[in-house]
């Protein structure tokens, strides 16, 4: 018989249960903890028909991911001049705008897959208001399945719906193709392991800004003995030119994937190299400390009756 059912019996209390343990429990989100700088995502590229969808997708995703996150786009300035991003903002514009009402500096999210040419001047500028940029999103594991979802959406790979990985692949060989030079294509050579592995077919990495780069990558893939190569952007999409994957592919003569774009995951590595910048919260933690605030409180209160 439960305590409610006994007369004079006091009512039954409720009590937060126990985080589930063990492989599969269900991941919690992260408390953001109250004061927590805004999220600035950093565009490598002029707000425009292109760029623009692509980034207001992303933040929509990052906030879907964690409520309660402020964020915001910056762009790269239009022609070389500050303020003609088409009325969107510019990284130095909504860095000096902070500063000026006295907010916590926004922590900078470069949106690039791995090293690239603005960086340098993205850290040099947030240095001047002491605001904290993060590395690149890249190498990640769900930069490899974004990728792969895209092979697998031109109808260069299949993958499995549950757990995306391949069955079957149309090519044979993947040309992994970033931006920002030979520095860039090292450093896309983990995730091309990563890929190699879902994929279970030789990835070679290639810079598209690199002349030759493409081309070398695919006659080495050949050497291998694939015949039905393919290229696969790494790259997100406003960080590289169209015209470069345009001409990779018909350069080289094999059929290519779409960029990552707005895929769910590229938001969700957004929000999660967001989070790694904060302070360690944990929820339980929280809960004891406002169960402690509220004690005392009450303890006040008793006092100041008597």
């Amino acid at each position: 018989m439960s305590t409610a059912a006994i007369p004079g019996a006091p009512l039954p209390v409720r009590t937060p249960g126990s985080r589930a343990r063990g492989r599969h429990r269900r991941p919690e989100r992260p408390e953001i903890p109250a004061g927590s700088p805004a999220l600035l995502l950093a565009v490598p590229a002029a707000a425009g028909p292109e760029s623009r969808p692509v980034v207001e997708e992303l933040l929509s995703i990052v906030r879907s991911e964690q409520n309660g996150v402020r964020t915001a786009a910056g762009y790269l300035p239009s022609g070389g001049n500050e303020g003609e991003a088409g009325g969107e903002r510019t990284v130095a514009e909504l860095l000096a705008e902070a500063a000026e009402a006295g907010l916590p500096a926004p922590v900078v999210v470069p949106l690039v897959p791995g090293p690239h040419d603005f960086l340098p001047h993205l850290h040099a500028l947030a240095a001047q208001y002491g605001a904290p940029v993060t590395d690149a999103l890249g190498p990640h594991p769900l930069l490899a399945e974004a990728v792969h979802v895209r092979l697998s959406e031109a109808g260069l790979a299949r993958a499995d719906r549950a757990r995306l990985f391949a069955i079957a692949t149309a090519a044979d060989g993947v040309v992994l193709t970033t931006v920002g030079g030979q520095v860039a294509a090292d450093a896309a050579g983990i995730t091309g392991m990563l890929l190699a592995a879902r994929l279970a077919v030789p990835v070679v990495a290639a810079a598209l800004d690199l002349p030759g780069s493409v081309a070398d990558a695919v006659a080495h893939l050949k050497e291998m003995g694939a015949q039905n190569p393919a290229l696969a952007p790494l790259v997100i999409g406003p960080e590289a030119d169209a015209e470069l994957l345009a001409a990779a592919a018909e350069e080289s003569g094999c059929p290519s994937a779409a960029p990552l774009g707005a895929y769910q995951a590229v938001g969700q590595l957004v929000a999660s190299t967001y989070l790694a910048t904060l302070p360690a919260f944990d929820p339980e933690d929280g809960a004891e400390e406002a169960g402690a605030e509220e004690g005392a409180a009450r303890a006040a209160g008793r006092h100041a009756a008597q």
